[in-house]
C-alpha cells in the first residue's frame, strides 16, 4: 500500500479534529451540503454514468456514456471553446485527458476511458495539425471515469497572470558578459593557437583569467577571427561556483545586439517569466501560462501521489512542464520582439517538488518523512539539459538552492527579495499559493515553514470558482444594513451597481469568481453578519435576507444571478466556506508555529507575498483569521517577491553568494510533524479564529446560526 503523503496526512487529521472540536451537527450540516456542481449531474451513480472531472477549474459531474466532452463542459459551464458548434471544423475545443491512478480525485482513468479516435479527428490533425495526445471534445465521447485537461489555447476567457515584475533597482553583476577584444594575429615566429591568443588578450585587455569553450564554439573561432580581421566580441559565463569563464557565443568585431536573460518563478498554478536586459537588468516583458501538471493534481502531493501510483508518472510530469516552459519562452519572445536565441542565462525559483519534476527527478521522497531533496544546494547545468530547445544553444541555467523540506528555491527567492534576515522589527512574510510558506523573523535570527493550504484560494474547490479572468469577480462589499452585494470583476474598474457596469462586461459577462473575490466574500459575509463565527451561514429568518437560499440542510448566498439572462448564477455556499475555513486555517496555523517557535505573542509587519498575496485585502485577509493581528498599515503586498529575487540573482552573482549563505543560517519548522499544528489549526477554523484576539479590527457581529440542538432534527448528533 502506498503511505499517504504526510503533508496530506497533517492536514486530514487537523480536519479531523476541527469537526471533533466543533458541534458535530453544525459539522453535519456543512458536509451535508450538494457538491458545488452538483445540478449538472444524476443525482446517484447510476450503472450507465461515468465521472469527469475538469481541470483546472476542478468542476465535475456524471454523464451517461457516450456523451461529448463538449457538452459535458457547456452543462458544468467550464470555460471550453468552440465556434463551430461541435461540428470538427473550428478546433478551438481542444483537450488533454489524463490517464492512470489520481488518488486526489478518487478515480483511476483507464485508456478506454474516452471513445476512439476518429476520422475527423485525424482529418484535423492530418491537415491542420494538433498535438500528441490531444482530443477534440467535440468527438471525443465519454466511455468512463476521466480527468479532462482544458489547456489555456481553449479558453474563452483567457487566464489573466498576474505574476507581474515589481519596479526593482538592481545592483548588476551578472554571470553573462559581453567582451570586445582584439587579438594578436598568428605569428610562425611564436606559435601558438587562435584561442589561447584570445585567452591572452582577455586576460590582458580585461583581466578575465581562465578561458574554456566546447568544441561546437572552437569550430567558429577562427573564421570570427578573420572575418572580423583580429577584433570579436565574445558572450563569457562565469558561475559562482566555476573555476573558469566558459565562452557562449562569438562574433565577428564589435557586437552591438543584447544579451537576454529568463527570470522563472515555477509554481505548482503557473509558470511566470521575466525576460530581462541582462546589461542593466531592465525587463523587457512578463509573461506567464498555466502550468500544466494540474491536470495530474491541483495540489503538491497529488502530484507526488500520481507519481507514486503510476509508473512513468514523474517522466509525464516533467516532460509537460518542460513543453510549457519550451512555449512560455517563445510566447515571451515574441511578444518582447526578440529572438529566442539571444537567451544565454536562466534563473529558476520553485517549490522542492516543481524543483524535482523540472530537473527529472522523481518526488516521491518528498511525499513521505523525513521529506528528503535529492539535492538542497543551488544548480548550474546547459539549458539543453532540461530540453529546452527554444533558447541559445549556449545557455546556462542557475536554481537558487532550496531551504529544506517542503521550503523550496521560492522561499529563498523571498528570503532574498525581502531580507527578513536584516530586519529590526518581527516580519512574517507569507508567499501564498496552493503550498504556503511562511518566513518570520529578523536580524537576529529566520524560521521558515510550509503549510498545505491547497487550491481553494487559486479559485479551485470552490462551486462557482475560477482562475482569474476577464469575468472573474474579484472585489466584493456587501452592505450591513441591507444584506446586498456589489463587486467589481477582472476587466473592468466599475462596481456592479455602477451605471455602465452591463456594457463594460457585455464581451466578458460576469463568469465566476477567483481566489481574492472568494476571500472578500466570505469576510465580508462575516462582518454583515450573515456568517457566523463557526463558518455558518444563516438562513433568510435569521439573518433578514432573502439572499440566504436553503440548499438541502444548509444555506447559501446568493452573490449573482443572470440565469433569467441565460448567464451564471454564483453562490457562496456552505461547501465554499469549508473549502475557505480549511486553507486559511492551515495558512494561520503555520504562522502560529513560527510564532511558538521564537517565542513572540505578536508581529511587527506582515508581507503579503507572490501574485495571489498581492490581491488580496489585508484587512479581509485579517477578518478571515487568514494572518494573525497586526495594525493594518503594517500589512502589505510586496507583489512576486520569488520572481524578483529570481530577477535579483539573475542579475548578480554576489546576490547568489547572498543567499547560497542565508539558507543555511534559516531554520526549517516542520508542520507536519508538529503536535501543536492540530491546536492551531482548529482554533483557527473559526473566523477568525476561536481563541486569539484582534484588537485592530472593529468588533465583529455576535451571531449564531447553530440550530442543531432544536428543530425538526429533536437535537440529534453524530459522532465521528
Amino acid at each position: 500500500m502506498t503511505p499517504a503523503p504526510a503533508h496530506d496526512a497533517a492536514q486530514e487529521a487537523a480536519h479531523d479534529a476541527t469537526r471533533d472540536a466543533a458541534d458535530q451537527a453544525a459539522w453535519q450540516s456543512a458536509e451535508s451540503a450538494p457538491a458545488p456542481q452538483a445540478a449538472a449531474s444524476p443525482a446517484s451513480h447510476a450503472a450507465g454514468d461515468a465521472l469527469v472531472i475538469f481541470t483546472p477549474s476542478g468542476k465535475r459531474g456524471r454523464f451517461a456514456l457516450g456523451t461529448p466532452v463538449l457538452t459535458a463542459a457547456r452543462q458544468l459551464g467550464v470555460d471550453l471553446d468552440s465556434v463551430c458548434g461541435g461540428r470538427g471544423i473550428c478546433s478551438k475545443c481542444q483537450i488533454t485527458p489524463g490517464y492512470g491512478e489520481f488518488p486526489k480525485h478518487g478515480v483511476t482513468v483507464a485508456a478506454d476511458a474516452l471513445s476512439e479516435w476518429n476520422e475527423v479527428e485525424a482529418r484535423y490533425k492530418r491537415i491542420r495539425g494538433m498535438l500528441d495526445g490531444r482530443r477534440l471534445g467535440c468527438q471525443a465521447k465519454v466511455m468512463g471515469d476521466v480527468i479532462v485537461d482544458v489547456p489555456p489555447e481553449s479558453q474563452v476567457h483567457k487566464q489573466v497572470i498576474r505574476k507581474s515584475a515589481t519596479e526593482r533597482v538592481m545592483q548588476m553583476d551578472p554571470a553573462t558578459r559581453l567582451y570586445y577584444v582584439e587579438v594578436d594575429e598568428p605569428d610562425m615566429h611564436e606559435p601558438t593557437g587562435d584561442f589561447e591568443r584570445l585567452e591572452r588578450a582577455l586576460k590582458a585587455q580585461w583581466g578575465v583569467e581562465g578561458l574554456a569553450a566546447e568544441l561546437s564554439l572552437l569550430r567558429r573561432l577562427q573564421p570570427a577571427l578573420r572575418k572580423g580581421q583580429w577584433k570579436v566580441t565574445v558572450a563569457l559565463h562565469k558561475g559562482n561556483h566555476d573555476a573558469r569563464h566558459r565562452i557562449l557565443d562569438i562574433w565577428p568585431g564589435y557586437f552591438e545586439g543584447k544579451l537576454l536573460g529568463l527570470a522563472v518563478d515555477l509554481g505548482s498554478t503557473t509558470i511566470a517569466a521575466h525576460l530581462c536586459d541582462l546589461s542593466n537588468g531592465k525587463v523587457l516583458a512578463s509573461a506567464g501560462v498555466m502550468n500544466p501538471q494540474i491536470r495530474f493534481g491541483e495540489d503538491l502531493m497529488s502530484r507526488v501521489s500520481y507519481a507514486m501510483m503510476n509508473p512513468g508518472g514523474d517522466r509525464e510530469m516533467t516532460a509537460a512542464v518542460r513543453t510549457a516552459m519550451n512555449g512560455l519562452i517563445q510566447s515571451i519572445s515574441t511578444e518582447a520582439k526578440v529572438d529566442p536565441k539571444s537567451i544565454y542565462e536562466l534563473v529558476f525559483v520553485c517549490n522542492p517538488v516543481m524543483h524535482h519534476l523540472l530537473l527529472g527527478i522523481d518526488p516521491v521522497e518528498l511525499g513521505q518523512a523525513p521529506f528528503a531533496l535529492a539535492t538542497s544546494g543551488s544548480l548550474s547545468f546547459d539549458a539543453r539539459d532540461l530540453d529546452l530547445g527554444t533558447v541559445n544553444g549556449a545557455a546556462r541555467v542557475y536554481v537558487l538552492p532550496c531551504v529544506a523540506g517542503h521550503v523550496g528555491a521560492d522561499c529563498a527567492a523571498v528570503a532574498l527579495a525581502e531580507e527578513p534576515n536584516k530586519s529590526k522589527d518581527m516580519v512574517l512574510i507569507v508567499d501564498v499559493g496552493t503550498n504556503a510558506e511562511l518566513l518570520l523573523g529578523n536580524e537576529t535570527r529566520v524560521l521558515a515553514c510550509s503549510s498545505p493550504t491547497g487550491p481553494a484560494f487559486e479559485g479551485a474547490q470552490i462551486s462557482s470558482g475560477q482562475r482569474a479572468a476577464p469575468g472573474a469577480i474579484e472585489r466584493v462589499e456587501i452592505d450591513p444594513a441591507t444584506k446586498e452585494p456589489r463587486f467589481k470583476v477582472i476587466g473592468t474598474e466599475l462596481w456592479s451597481t455602477d451605471p455602465g457596469f452591463a456594457e463594460a462586461t457585455a464581451a466578458s459577462g460576469v463568469t465566476g469568481i477567483c481566489g481574492s473575490g472568494i476571500i472578500e466574500a466570505v469576510a465580508e459575509m462575516r462582518m454583515a453578519g450573515l456568517l457566523d463565527q463557526g463558518g455558518l451561514i444563516g438562513g433568510p429568518e435569521q439573518t433578514g435576507s432573502g439572499r440566504c437560499i436553503a440548499e438541502g440542510r444548509t444555506h447559501s448566498y446568493l452573490l449573482h444571478d443572470a440565469s433569467a439572462e441565460g448567464g451564471p448564477r454564483i453562490l457562496v455556499t456552505q461547501g465554499d466556506i469549508r473549502a475557505i475555513q480549511l486553507a486559511k486555517a492551515a495558512l494561520y496555523a503555520g504562522a502560529k508555529l513560527l510564532m511558538d517557535e521564537m517565542g513572540v505573542e505578536t508581529v511587527d509587519r506582515v508581507v503579503l507575498a507572490g501574485a495571489f498575496g498581492a490581491h488580496i485585502s489585508p484587512k479581509h485577509a485579517m477578518i478571515l483569521g487568514m494572518i494573525p493581528d497586526a495594525p493594518l498599515d503594517k500589512v502589505f503586498s510586496a507583489g512576486n517577491a520569488a520572481g524578483t529575487g529570481a530577477r535579483i540573482a539573475l542579475c548578480s552573482r554576489t546576490a547568489r553568494d547572498t543567499i547560497e549563505t542565508v539558507v543555511h543560517d534559516i531554520h526549517k519548522v516542520e508542520t507536519a510533524i508538529e503536535p501543536r499544528f492540530q491546536e492551531h489549526f482548529v482554533n483557527a477554523s473559526a473566523i477568525p479564529n476561536a481563541v486569539d484576539q484582534f484588537p485592530h479590527l472593529d468588533p465583529l457581529p455576535e451571531v449564531s446560526f447553530n440550530t442543531a440542538g432544536s428543530g425538526a432534527e429533536g437535537g440529534r448528533r453524530r459522532r465521528r
